[in-house]
C-alpha cells in the first residue's frame, strides 16, 4: 500500500518535539570549569596556534574533516521548483539526516539567497574553510553546471552536485550489470534518453566514460529531439545532438537497447517497448510515476531488465546508494576534489557488490528467500550494511591513485573496521524490520483501539503497509477518534461488550472452556472473561481470526500478560516464556533478556532464555554474540547468584558449542572487546562485539533497559515475548506511538516466522 502522508502529520513531524531534523551535539566533556577552559579560553588558543603554523592541522584539532555543507539556493527543489532558500531548508535538513545515518557524516545545511552564478560561487568560496566537503543540491540547470565547474576548479575540497552525479553513478552501476545479463557490449548499444536536464546529462556523460559511444546516445527533452537545428540548447546539451532526425520518441526507440527516463510519467507506451531490441534495458526513473508502469512493462516484455526510482519495485536507482559513501571515502583521505576516477570507482564497486552473496540480514529485510544477481537484482539494496565498507574504500583508493588524496590510508583492514563501527544505531534495524513486515503484512489486533495513540499507531501500520489492523474497543469512541485523526480507511472494529458480538463471544468462550474445564474454569467464567478485550483478542488469534495481537498501552504488564498465558499455549518444545528488548544503542542493536517476566530464573531457565533470545536475534538477521552478565568475572565471586550464571554457561558450552556465548562476566568487560581480549583471552567472546546480554534476574534487566531508554533516549523495541505459540506482544504502559508501530511490526514478522515453521513442518509430514 502506498503511504499517504497527511499534511498535518508531515507538519507535526517537522515541528515537534523540536523544530527541524538536525542539531549540534558537543563531542567533548563540558561538565567542569576545567573542561570549559580547555574548550574555549584559554585552552583553545593552543590548537589555534598549531593551525596557524600549518593549516592542515585544522583536520587534527577541529571537526572540519567530517563536516559537509549541503548548499542550495532553492531554485529546483524536489518536485516543487523554485521555492526559495527558506522553503528549501526542510529538504536540506533531510539530506543532512541521510548523510548522518548512512555514513556518519556531520552536515551544516546552508541556504543562500542568491540566484546569480558569480555571487553564489563567491559566497560558497567565502565559507568553504569551515568544511571538509560541499554537496550542492537542488540548484536549477544550466546554472548548476557552471556553479559546480567553478567551485571544483577554485576550491581544494570535494564538491559534488548530487542531483546530477548521484543518479548517474547509481544508474551506471545498474547499466553495467544489465548489459552483462543481456549479453551486450557497452560500445555497441543504442541508448535513448527522455529528459535533458542536469541528471540526464550527467548520466549520459558517465555512460560515455563507461564506453557508450556518444553517437549512439539519442536525447529528447520536452520540446523534442536534441538536434543541430535547435537554437535553444545549452553547450552541454549540444554534445548530445543527433545526426539522425528522429520524428519522435517512438521512432528513436526502434531497435534501441537502453531507455533512460528522467522526465515524466507514462510517456513510454507498451507499443514503444515492443519496438526495442531483444533483452531491452529500461531505466524509468521519473518519480513518483515512472515513464512506464513496472507491472505493465514486465507484462509487455518478458525479456525486459528494468529499474525505477521507486522502492516498491526491484532495482531501485536511489542516490542514497552513492553520495554518503562517496563523500565518506573522499573525506577520509582528505581529497581535494571528487573526480571522474572516484565516481567510476563507486560505479564499479556498486556493480560488483550486486554480484556477491547477500547477507541474510538483507534477505530478511526484503522478504526474499535469497537475493541473487539477476534481472531483478542488478544493484544493491539501500539497506545493505556492506555499502559503507565497499563503496567508501573504493572511492578512497581511487582518490589516492588519481593523486587528489592528501591523507592516504595505509591500513585498509583497520579502515574497514572503523567504517563498520560508524554504522552505530541510527535505527537501521527499525527500517529493516518494517520493510520486512511490508513484504507480507498480517492481520494484527489492536486491543485498546479506543485510545487515541493506539488508534494512531494502527493508522500508521495500515498506511505504511506494515499490517492489516483489527480494532478492539468501544465502537463509538473508535469512530469518533478515527474522524479526529482523518483515519477514513474501512477496517474491522469489534466491541466485545456489545450484543452484536454475542455469537462470536459465546463461541470463543465455549472453545476456551472446553480446553480449560479441568483447570478450574467454568463456562460462566469463560463467558465473562470473553467480554474483556485482552481475552477476546487472544481468542481471535487462537481461533485464526487474526494473525497476531498487540496490547498493554493502558494497563500494567502483569495484568495484561495473565490472559495471554492462560489462553495462548507455549510454542512446541518450549517450557518457559520470557521477554527481550532490542535497544538501539550507539554501538548498534543490543538485545537484553529477560526484561519482564521471570523474577529470579534458575540456571536451567537462564540457558533456555539465552537460547530463545538467540533465536530472536537471528530472526532480525543478526548472529548472536552473547554475554551472560553478572557482578563477577569468571570466578571472581563464589555466591549462589553467580553460580547459576556459571552453570547456565557450562550447559550452553556443552550442548550448544557453536553458540557464541560466555560468562559469568561483568557488563563493562562484556561490552569492551579489547578489554576482554586482554584480560580473558580464553573467552568465546574475546575480541568480539557483543550484541546480546542475558541478565541474572528480572530486576537487573528491567532497570538496565529503562535506564538506557530514559537517560540516553535510546529507542527500544519490546519487551518482545519469547516462547509463545502465537504472535502476541505487549507494550509497556504508556508506550509511544512509534513504539507501538514497531511492536506491531515485530508481531507481523513473528507471524511470518511462525507461519514459515508450520508450513515447513507440514511439508515434512
Amino acid at each position: 500500500m502506498k503511504r499517504n502522508i497527511k499534511r498535518r502529520e508531515a507538519l507535526l513531524y517537522h515541528a515537534k518535539p523540536t523544530p527541524g531534523k538536525i542539531q549540534v551535539i558537543p563531542t567533548k566533556k563540558y561538565a567542569t570549569q576545567r573542561d570549559l577552559s580547555l574548550a574555549y579560553s584559554p585552552g583553545v588558543a593552543e590548537p589555534c596556534l598549531e593551525i596557524a603554523k600549518d593549516v592542515n592541522n585544522v583536520y587534527k584539532y577541529t571537526a572540519k574533516g567530517n563536516l559537509v555543507a549541503v548548499i542550495t539556493n532553492g531554485t529546483a527543489v524536489l518536485g516543487l521548483g523554485d521555492i526559495g532558500p527558506e522553503a528549501s531548508k526542510p529538504v536540506m535538513e533531510g539530506k543532512a539526516l541521510l548523510f548522518k545515518i548512512f555514513a556518519d557524516i556531520d552536515v551544516f545545511d546552508i541556504e543562500i539567497d542568491c540566484n546569480d552564478i558569480d555571487g553564489f560561487v563567491q559566497t560558497v568560496k567565502n565559507i568553504a574553510p569551515t568544511f571538509g566537503g560541499i554537496n550542492l543540491e537542488d540548484i536549477k540547470a544550466p546554472e548548476s553546471f557552471e556553479i559546480e565547474r567553478r567551485l571544483k576548479e577554485e576550491l581544494n575540497i570535494p564538491v559534488m552536485h548530487d542531483d546530477q552525479h548521484g543518479t548517474a553513478i547509481i544508474s551506471s552501476a545498474a547499466l553495467l550489470n544489465a548489459l552483462e545479463l543481456a549479453g551486450k557490449t557497452v560500445d555497441q548499444v543504442k541508448v535513448v534518453v527522455s529528459g535533458a536536464g542536469s541528471a540526464a546529462l550527467a548520466c549520459a556523460n558517465l555512460y560515455v566514460l563507461l564506453g557508450v559511444r556518444r553517437e549512439n546516445i539519442v536525447m529528447f527533452d520536452k520540446d523534442g529531439l536534441l538536434n543541430n537545428i535547435r537554437t535553444d540548447l545549452s553547450d552541454l546539451q549540444k554534445r548530445y545532438t543527433s545526426e539522425i532526425n528522429y520524428e519522435n520518441l517512438h521512432e528513436a526507440l526502434k531497435g534501441a537497447d537502453v531507455f533512460l527516463g528522467l522526465s515524466a510519467g507514462n510517456i513510454l507506451t507498451p507499443a514503444m517497448l515492443m519496438e526495442m531490441a531483444d533483452d531491452p534495458i529500461v531505466f524509468a526513473m521519473a518519480n513518483p510515476v515512472p515513464e512506464i508502469d513496472y507491472d505493465l512493462a514486465v507484462a509487455t516484455r518478458k525479456d525486459l531488465i528494468m529499474a525505477t526510482g521507486r522502492s516498491d519495485h526491484p532495482n531501485q536507482v536511489n542516490n542514497v546508494l552513492g553520495f554518503p559513501y562517496i563523500f565518506r571515502g573522499a573525506l577520509d583521505v582528505r581529497a581535494t576534489k571528487i573526480n571522474e576516477e572516484m565516481k567510476m570507482a563507486a560505479v564499479h564497486a556498486l556493480a560488483s557488490l550486486a554480484k556477491e552473496s547477500v547477507p541474510e540480514q538483507v534477505n530478511i529485510a526484503y522478504g526474499e528467500t535469497k537475493l541473487n544477481f539477476g534481472r531483478e537484482y542488478i544493484i544493491p539494496k539501500p539497506f545493505d550494511p556492506r555499502l559503507i565498507s565497499v563503496v567508501a574504500p573504493a572511492v578512497a583508493k581511487a582518490a589516492m591513485e588519481s593523486g587528489v588524496a592528501t591523507h592516504p590510508i595505509t591500513d585498509w583492514v583497520k579502515y574497514e573496521h572503523e567504517l563498520l563501527e560508524r554504522l552505530g544505531s541510527d535505527n537501521k534495524m527499525v527500517r529493516l524490520l518494517t520493510n520486512r513486515a511490508k513484504n507480507d503484512p498480517k492481520r494484527i489486533v489492536f486491543a485498546e483501539a479506543d485510545h487515541l495513540d493506539v488508534l494512531k499507531a494502527a493508522q500508521i501500520v495500515l498506511e505504511e503497509g506494515i499490517g492489516h489492523p483489527i480494532l478492539l474497543g468501544d465502537r463509538e469512541v473508535i469512530l469518533e477518534l478515527k474522524e479526529e485523526l482523518g483515519f477514513d480507511a474501512d477496517v474491522p472494529i469489534f466491541d466485545p461488550k456489545k450484543p452484536e458480538e454475542d455469537a462470536r463471544r459465546l463461541e470463543y468462550a465455549d472453545i476456551f472452556w472446553k480446553t480449560r474445564n479441568r483447570r478450574g474454569i467454568s463456562l460462566l467464567d469463560a463467558q465473562k472473561w470473553m467480554r474483556e478485550r485482552n481475552y477476546f483478542a487472544a481468542m481471535m488469534v487462537n481461533h485464526g481470526d487474526a494473525d497476531g495481537l498487540v496490547t498493554g498501552y493502558s494497563r500494567s504488564y502483569p495484568s495484561v500478560i495473565k490472559p495471554m498465558m492462560q489462553l495462548i499455549d507455549k510454542a512446541p518444545g518450549i517450557s518457559l516464556i520470557a521477554t527481550a528488548n532490542m535497544m538501539m544503542t550507539n554501538r548498534g542493536p543490543m538485545f537484553l533478556s529477560d526484561t519482564a517476566i521471570n523474577p529470579n530464573p534458575s540456571a536451567d531457565d537462564l540457558a533456555k532464555i539465552a537460547l530463545m533470545t538467540a533465536k530472536t536475534v537471528r530472526m532480525f538477521g543478526m548472529e548472536p554474540v552473547m554475554a551472560m552478565v553478572s557482578y563477577s568475572n569468571f570466578g571472581s565471586s563464589d555466591s549462589p547468584n553467580v553460580h547459576k550464571v556459571r552453570d547456565a554457561v557450562a550447559y550452553l558450552h556443552k550442548y550448544y558449542p557453536d553458540l557464541i556465548v560466555d560468562g559469568e562476566i561483568q557488563a563493562d568487560f562484556a561490552l569492551n572487546p579489547e578489554l576482554i581480549q586482554k584480560k580473558f583471552p580464553f573467552s568465546k567472546i574475546a575480541g568480539k562485539k557483543v550484541n546480546t546480554l542475558i541478565f541474572p534476574n528480572l530486576e537487573s534487566a528491567n532497570i538496565t533497559y529503562k535506564l538506557l531508554k530514559e537517560l540516553y533516549k535510546t529507542d527500544s523495541i519490546g519487551p518482545i515475548i519469547l516462547g509463545m505459540d502465537k504472535p502476541v506482544h505487549i507494550f509497556q504502559l504508556g508506550a509511544s506511538v512509534e513504539e507501538m508501530v514497531n511492536m506491531a511490526a515485530v508481531a507481523v514478522v513473528d507471524a511470518q516466522e511462525k507461519e514459515k515453521r508450520k508450513n515447513a513442518l507440514r511439508s515434512l509430514s
